[in-house]
């Protein structure tokens, strides 16, 4: 069943958010918080673990409302279900997304073209599992009977990025296995980690969905040959023991040498960016253990309850949506910060890049037509406090508004309470300040204190003025566990869900990565020939001065 094509800009309720964003704007949050004592009652979310306070917003309960009634003239509702029940809304490829059943409870009944997926679904899992405890007990060695140390994640985008993100996040939780991940297709990527390895004890894991991926085949054939060089005395029969692939296209993984036994199936109603809750998430488990693996499914699995039944003023993902909405399309901000006060979250912000800008970032909506407004915002940031000490002068004194979601867990992993206190008495400054600012005339009185004279004070004034009116959500969640990571991951995929359904366009499709891939296929073919074809001036330019100087 088709989603709904619904511009808009033509509902009643953008017209009222339009209405009310001339009078909104013109509004400080420092008078909202002293008009309003029960404010930070009003706008807060509690569920599970997490609590969300998003009272720091220039916004009114009549904004809240206004946005509810845009999600529902849109048909939100509705597309939440068609999504988690299967029904094809990733139209221009004519697949489901269900990302979503990979969590699921093995009770559940998912179907796609009238079939239950969970029961195979569980039976990769089962794999996974079966094979994560023998790497990691050393029950399955390598060529010489030696036990695994190292683990190599040979894939790119969400076969890369998803796993990478987890398993930097989960170092708490990691066994004795040593986790490297090799993307970029530029050689000293990928040579740089076989310096760090030892063929006898080391596993690669080929992640591909349909093994033809330029990057990913480039740098396995690279290890490959590294690994049958003469000095290891290895053998080809030797990769059926070293190499494992996560693929679809078993006639391409069997031809590389890998034993087919040793290929983890994957489906095509995953999209890459969504799937490292699949057998791509196999280097996870890995890394620590199928049981926390099989945890932070279950997170995830937790989020998506919370996202199909609680209401939507209560319904984390989709309020975070709407606001995010409000601040792109009524407010013109262009990019939101994510700021999470754990350095183990540090691939956080670049793993929701992909999720969120290939995901949304779309200039036809679903109609075919061109869109008369903004989607996809830019996403950044980088761990507090080190973000501070980068990039907080822009968001604190800049010209650009820049919502920002803070992230915090209450308790440290290692109980360090000294430094965890340290770190969130930053958290919890920041978005005071960021709400607050400072106004001349507390400068004005720091400036007294100082006995500077007057002129001085004139000059300074302005450069120490903080206009303040910076919109933050605060999220903070009990731990950094397995399963609150799977509820943290879920919520923002959800809220890039709702976003493209709010914003009528197709989510889960990325034709626009494939333009610079096809090109650079046939321009690689003009350097290997060193015969430069029709191009404009300036591509033409650039490749013949590359050849003429490599």
């Amino acid at each position: 069943m088709a989603l709904n094509t619904i511009n808009p800009t033509n509902t009643a309720s953008w017209s009222k958010l339009q209405q009310h964003f001339d009078d909104m704007h013109k509004v400080t949050m420092q008078d909202m918080f002293q008009e309003d004592v029960f404010r930070t009652a009003k706008f807060n979310l509690k569920w599970n673990d997490f609590l969300i306070d998003y009272s720091k917003n220039i916004i009114k309960q009549e904004t809240i409302d206004l946005l509810l009634e845009l999600a529902n003239e849109v048909g939100l509702k509705k597309a939440i279900s068609d999504y988690f029940d299967g029904e094809i809304i990733n139209q221009t490829e004519n697949r489901a997304v269900l990302h979503t059943a990979l969590r699921a409870k093995e009770s559940a009944v998912i179907n796609v073209d009238g079939q239950n997926v969970v029961p195979e679904i569980y039976e990769v899992k089962r794999k996974i599992k079966a094979f994560s405890n023998e790497i990691i007990a050393g029950e399955r060695t390598g060529y010489t009977g030696k036990q695994f140390t190292d683990v190599v994640n040979i894939g790119i985008g969400g076969s890369d990025l998803g796993p990478a993100m987890v398993v930097e996040a989960l170092q708490f939780y990691k066994n004795q296995l040593n986790v490297h991940f090799v993307s970029n297709i530029d050689g000293d990527h990928v040579n740089e980690i076989l310096k760090k390895i030892n063929p006898e004890t080391t596993l690669f894991v080929v992640v591909s969905k349909t093994f033809t991926t330029q990057e990913t085949l480039t740098n396995s054939e690279t290890i490959k040959a590294w690994f049958l060089s003469q000095e290891f005395g290895t053998k080809q029969e030797d990769i059926a023991k070293h190499f494992v692939a996560v693929s679809t296209n078993i006639q391409k993984v069997t031809e590389f040498g890998i034993n087919p036994d040793n290929v983890f199936p994957m489906w095509d109603w995953v999209g890459g960016r969504f799937s490292l809750w699949s057998a791509v998430g196999l280097t996870i488990s890995l890394a620590v253990g199928f049981d926390n693996f099989d945890e932070l499914l279950s997170g995830a699995n937790e989020m998506d309850d919370h996202f199909k039944s609680a209401e939507f003023d209560q319904n984390m993902p989709v309020v975070l949506a709407l606001l995010s909405v409000w601040y792109n399309n009524f407010f013109g901000a262009e990019s939101e910060a994510l700021i999470p006060y754990t350095q183990y979250l540090q691939k956080l912000a670049p793993y929701l890049q992909q999720g969120t800008m290939e995901s949304n970032g779309k200039s036809v909506g679903r109609d075919g037509n061109p869109v008369n407004y903004e989607t996809g915002t830019i996403i950044w940031g980088e761990p507090g406090t080190n973000a501070q000490h980068a990039f907080f002068q822009l968001i604190h004194q800049g010209t650009k508004l820049i919502p920002s979601d803070f992230i915090g867990f209450v308790k440290p992993l290692y109980g360090d309470d000294e430094h965890h206190d340290k770190l969130m008495s930053n958290y919890f400054a920041q978005t005071e300040a960021l709400l607050h600012g400072k106004t001349e005339a507390k400068v004005q009185a720091e400036f007294n204190k100082q006995g500077l004279d007057a002129e001085r004070v004139n000059f300074l004034l302005p450069f120490k003025v903080f206009e303040g009116n910076k919109p933050t959500n605060t999220i903070l969640i009990e731990k950094l566990t397995p399963k609150s990571l799977g509820s943290l991951i879920a919520l923002y995929e959800h809220k890039i869900f709702v976003q493209g359904i709010i914003w009528n366009i197709f989510s889960f499709d990325q034709w626009g990565v494939e333009l610079g891939k096809q090109l650079a296929n046939s321009i690689l073919e003009e350097i290997n020939s060193k015969e430069i074809k029709n191009h404009d001036s300036s591509t033409a330019f650039l490749l013949d001065y590359y050849l003429k100087n490599k």
